[in-house]
């Protein structure tokens, strides 16, 4: 596994992180004992970084990974959470120190912790990001050490370059997959520059890269693939990254050939494609099962791609699928 700096925040994570979306809820039902083989299986494969948030399972995703920390204290990763989802609305109105204190707290308890690691605002209103007020908030919950150090989530590259400029982010997470690549021009050069951490979720499309789906694949009710494939609940972009189902199980065949030919599987040849774009830090795959945990951690050993895949992969993208997505976010 390699390892690199996040960001601002000086700590060093493994290339491939993990995802906890999936065991916290809008994933079908992962029982606790489930959970936690695969944390077991991430931390065994050397992953040190976990991505949670206060709305996962309205907290449950914070508490496994709170119960699993006091189990395993050997474990020195760094887990980021994040807030502002609690609201109403992630709106500016929400956005105040107040509020700030009572989510950081709260995720505190969850994850038995002192000091959170890393606070992301989570995919909030554009008005936030460019609010003064918020960074003075965060800035003082990081000076009495609610907050190690904070960053943000986006929904659109926009919302990245807003971020970035300011001095104490000290992270950007966004959705970069070979399905989604407007990031590539100009977020992540920009991030290098600043010298901010890009954490990548969706890597797999929502699953769609690991080229197990057709078009009769059916989801649980209860997973997010089935009831907000057109945005009913929150950003059509977190699902399936905002492609089409059948456009990304047509393109999903095309990039498994591809993978097959480079003598890897779809969902490595995609997790290895986002860790080895240049600026990222971190990936961050979600996990049902320890098994595909374990999986995902092993693309983190894969040698650099060939420039021959890579052409092939921005051939589809540019052919099948930008015209698509690529002005929408």
């Amino acid at each position: 596994m390699e390892y690199r700096i996040l960001g601002r925040t000086g700590r060093s994570v493994s290339a491939i992180g993990l995802g906890t979306w999936q065991i916290g809820g809008n994933w079908g039902t992962v029982s606790e004992k489930d959970a936690f083989a695969v944390l077991d299986a991430a931390a065994e494969a050397g992953v040190t970084f976990l991505d949670t948030a206060d709305v996962y399972g309205d907290g449950r995703s914070e508490q496994l990974i709170g119960r699993w920390r006091a189990q395993n204290p050997d474990w020195r990763g760094t887990v980021a959470t994040k807030m502002i989802r609690r609201a109403t609305a992630p709106s500016l109105q929400y956005a105040t120190e107040a509020n700030f204190r009572a989510w950081a707290e709260r995720s505190r308890q969850n994850l038995g912790a002192e000091t959170l690691d890393l606070v992301q605002l989570h995919c909030p209103e554009t008005a936030v990001l460019e609010g003064d007020q918020v960074y003075d908030a965060l800035d003082a919950l990081v000076e009495e050490g609610v907050m190690a150090a904070y960053g943000v989530s986006v929904e659109t590259c926009d919302q990245a370059l807003t971020a970035i400029a300011r001095p104490h982010v000290a992270s950007v997470q966004i959705i970069l997959n070979a399905f989604r690549q407007k990031p590539l021009e100009k977020v992540l050069p920009a991030a290098a520059q600043a010298g901010v951490g890009i954490i990548v979720r969706v890597p797999l499309a929502s699953g769609l890269l690991s080229g197990r789906y057709t078009e009769d694949t059916v989801f649980a009710a209860d997973d997010h693939r089935s009831f907000n494939r057109n945005g009913e609940a929150f950003d059509v972009g977190e699902t399936f990254a905002g492609v089409e189902f059948s456009t990304g199980v047509a393109a999903a065949a095309e990039f498994s050939h591809l993978a097959g030919a480079a003598g890897l599987a779809p969902a490595q040849a995609a997790l290895a494609w986002a860790a080895q774009q240049p600026g990222v830090t971190t990936v961050i795959p979600g996990a049902r099962s320890a098994e595909q945990a374990a999986s995902n951690a092993a693309a983190g050993n894969i040698p650099p791609l060939s420039p021959d895949f890579l052409d092939a992969v921005a051939r589809l993208y540019e052919t099948k699928l930008k015209p698509q997505i690529h002005h929408r976010w």
